[in-house]
């Protein structure tokens, strides 16, 4: 579960990227910044929505947050995050290494244009300590994400 499922996900998919296996967490923002040594607004955070009928990721820049008009006028429902038990059951990361690849289910994936203001940004790779350095529209190419506009 988790990073193997993430390793699996590239090697399946023909993806060569290395994931950083890092001593220290990058569970957070924060910690992501620090030990890739990066602002926090390129740490790539992935968000778990659930919208009754169906469950989504939101990846956003670190620095970003949802705004509640936007994400309501695009998803025609109030935010509602997933509980980190379900998470883990739905994804199949836990919170803290939560990435839009290697995923347990199929989810339809959102990438907010907050993304789009770094050469490079850095996703979590299934655990509260890995990630990868992939550029915002490498990200959209292999998740098939969709580009929205819910932070502010």
């Amino acid at each position: 579960m988790g990073t193997e499922d993430v390793r699996r996900y590239f090697k399946e998919n023909n993806y060569d990227f290395e994931i950083y296996e890092l001593e220290e967490s990058t569970a957070t923002v924060e910690e992501a910044a620090k030990a890739h040594g990066v602002i926090p607004a390129m740490i790539a955070k992935t968000l778990a929505f659930d919208l009754k009928d169906k469950q989504i990721l939101i990846v956003t820049n670190g620095e970003a947050r949802i705004d509640n008009k936007k994400y309501k006028a695009q998803f025609r429902k109030k935010a509602k995050m997933m509980k980190p038990d379900q998470v883990l059951k739905i994804v199949g990361h836990p919170v803290g290494g939560v990435c839009p690849f290697g995923l347990k289910n199929p989810l339809e994936i959102y990438l907010d244009k907050s993304l789009l203001e770094f050469d490079y940004i850095y996703p979590a790779a299934g655990a509260s300590n890995s990630s990868i350095k992939i550029t915002p529209q490498k990200l959209q190419e292999i998740t098939q994400g969709i580009w929205v506009d819910v932070c502010s």
